[in-house]
């Protein structure tokens, strides 16, 4: 045990010994000119070091630099600068004058992907052949050198494309590992906050540079994101996946190829290209098997009844939003579709949006430099189906909307619950319409959106007013007729069908059709959309529910009864004109039957009274 105690003890006597005489045999400033030469030589960058270069044997023999930037040719603004850099290096090939830097290490780094550290190329500059390096040449010094491994730890990335908005991704921690062939290994991880939203970023990835510039592939794996904040769900958007991506610098295009990507309980494939030239040309093919978006969306703030009495009250309580960020205040609206083309194919088996479930739903579409052309969003919600192409143009300064729904079976109160009317109407809805507006949200909708539709309803029900009651109880109470017990709250029509106009926030009806069994009607109104109120004019004709026979309950099923039901949506009011129409049918009944007794007395002195009495009515 004592040799082998004693062995060892040589062996780290003779190990010391020997970095020490080489800490003091090698100055490792030397190198500095060298590694400025071969940096430029093979890559076109300036490598600064400032201050002297230092040796530091343990736990890793390395050289440490003070502050160090690298500028890209012709660039204002160096692509990396920070405050120490340290290169771990190989002991033996120290030996035979070979610099091997198996690790760079940079930390508190600063990192600038913007225009101005972008590389300047000569226009008279000759091209690079495509081998990936340049032959190593050394002149006179006898030195070589290669690096294995980067790691950048606790870094700031800057990134702007063009005269776009800054990014800034904090915390950035990347080790990159390659071997003799330019295949390597990426591990990121990073931080993004911005408008009031934070993003945290971690993956692993395979890459393939083999022929870089020119290609570049990889294979990301292990790929998580977390994101919170404004206009997000309370509990944020959690995701992983993987996916391939490929750049292909001659065609400046990048390719994102099996997408597997899953964000909360929402799952997608499929793949994507873009080709950045001036104008960039994106080519999207997705597929979700599930789409949750009421997990991906801010939730919808459930408004109370006083809520929407006191906004119904002059409007006055505005709805919050979270504040603007200073340099998007002049933007317009949907900016973002300016600036490039697309052709976007998505498909999904299902899709849940405001408590609605839609399923076997399909998008087909393409944007030309802010022209969307929807040609295709249809699906199946419930045993109806539904299709909703139009345009969306924002070329101009004012940005214009036009849509064709076409619904075939769809439940109505889904639709109603979903955008918070609160009507209590139940059938099934079939519609063509032709709308147009300059903003795609629920409220704008409401508020200053046009155009006309024919709708056509089977089997609904309307909760809160029972037309056939409201008539016989009317005339219950004005005459002698009875009429069957009826407790339902609800007016009930086997077919309703109507003609709508919709002209900022007004919504016609005309021509409304309707019967059932029990009822028949017909009529117009207006439904303010903004103030929730309505005001409607019915001409009701009851059919059933009458009891026993005779001349009035005859009359008063072939006679339109006005109805007129007006007030707010929550709390209708109506007026009936029933005494009028008894008035008059008995005054007609008694004209009748004075008629036919004067016509059998027409011989009598009162008979020719009688007349002259029916003449002045």
């Amino acid at each position: 045990m004592r040799r082998v105690l004693t062995t060892l003890m040589i062996l780290l006597v003779v190990l010391v010994a020997g970095l020490s005489a080489l800490v003091l045999l090698v100055n490792p400033n030397d190198f500095r000119a060298y590694m400025v030469r071969q940096v430029e030589a093979r890559s076109g960058y300036a490598l600064k070091l400032d201050g002297p270069l230092r040796w530091h044997v343990w736990p890793q023999l390395s050289i440490l630099s003070g502050r160090m930037s690298l500028t890209a040719p012709g660039a204002s603004a160096p692509l990396i600068a920070a405050d120490n850099m340290r290169l771990d290096v190989a002991l033996i090939p120290l030996l035979s004058h070979q610099l091997q830097v198996n690790q760079v290490m940079l930390k508190g780094a600063v990192i600038q992907l913007t225009p101005q550290s972008e590389a300047v190329r000569n226009v008279d500059a000759p091209v690079a052949p495509r081998e990936n390096t340049l032959p190593d040449k050394a002149e006179d010094t006898g030195w070589s050198f290669d690096i294995g491994r980067l790691k950048v730890a606790d870094s700031v990335l800057v990134f702007q494309h063009e005269d776009d908005e800054q990014v800034t991704v904090r915390n950035l921690n990347l080790q990159m590992e390659q071997d003799e062939h330019h295949k390597g290994t990426v591990e990121f991880s990073a931080r993004v906050n911005r408008n009031q939203r934070d993003l945290t970023l971690s993956f692993h990835a395979d890459v393939d540079a083999s022929d870089y510039p020119h290609l570049l592939s990889t294979n990301i794996q292990q790929l998580s994101w977390q994101l919170t904040g404004a206009d997000l769900p309370t509990q944020g958007i959690t995701g992983k996946g993987d996916l391939q991506a490929q750049w292909q610098e001659e065609h400046k295009k990048l390719e994102l190829n099996k997408l597997n990507l899953q964000a909360n309980d929402s799952t997608l494939s499929g793949q994507a290209s873009v080709i950045l030239s001036n104008e960039p040309q994106w080519n999207i093919d997705l597929q979700f098997d599930k789409l949750n978006l009421e997990n991906l969306l801010p939730a919808q703030a459930a408004v109370s009844t006083a809520d929407r009495e006191a906004t119904q009250q002059g409007q006055k309580q505005p709805k919050q939003t979270r504040p603007v960020i200073s340099s998007n205040l002049n933007q317009p609206d949907y900016n973002g579709l300016r600036g490039f083309d697309a052709d976007i194919l998505l498909k999904a088996n299902s899709v849940r949006w405001r408590g609605m479930d839609f399923t076997q739903v399909s998008s087909q579409m393409s944007n030309a430099n802010g022209l969307l052309t929807i040609t295709e969003l249809s699906g199946k919600m419930g045993q109806g189906h539904l299709s909703l192409p139009g345009t969306l143009d924002v070329r101009k300064a004012t940005a214009q909307a036009a849509f064709q729904p076409r619904l075939d079976n769809i439940e109505i109160g889904t639709i109603l619950k979903a955008f918070d009317y609160p009507i209590s109407l139940t059938g099934s809805l079939t519609m063509a319409g032709d709308f147009a507006g300059n903003k795609i949200d629920a409220e704008a909708f409401r508020r200053s959106w046009q155009g006309d539709a024919h709708i056509d309803m089977r089997n609904t029900r309307m909760e809160g007013l029972n037309f056939q009651q409201l008539v016989q109880q009317a005339v219950e109470r004005s005459s002698n007729v009875k009429v069957e017990d009826n407790f339902d709250n609800a007016t009930r029509l086997d077919s309703f069908v109507t003609d709508l106009s919709l002209n900022n926030g007004q919504l016609a009806l005309e021509n409304m059709q309707g019967s059932s069994p029990m009822l028949t009607l017909e009529g117009k109104g207006t439904l303010d959309l903004v103030k929730e109120t309505a005001d409607t004019r019915f001409k009701i004709r009851v059919l059933e529910g009458w009891l026993g026979e005779g001349k009035l309950i005859d009359f008063l099923k072939e006679t339109p009864i006005p109805l007129n039901v007006y007030g707010n949506w929550q709390a209708l009011h109506y007026s009936l004109q029933v005494d009028q129409l008894l008035r008059k049918h008995l005054q007609d009944e008694a004209k009748r039957r004075l008629g036919d007794w004067a016509e059998k007395n027409k011989d009598s002195k009162n008979s020719k009274d009688v007349k002259k009495l029916l003449d002045k009515l």
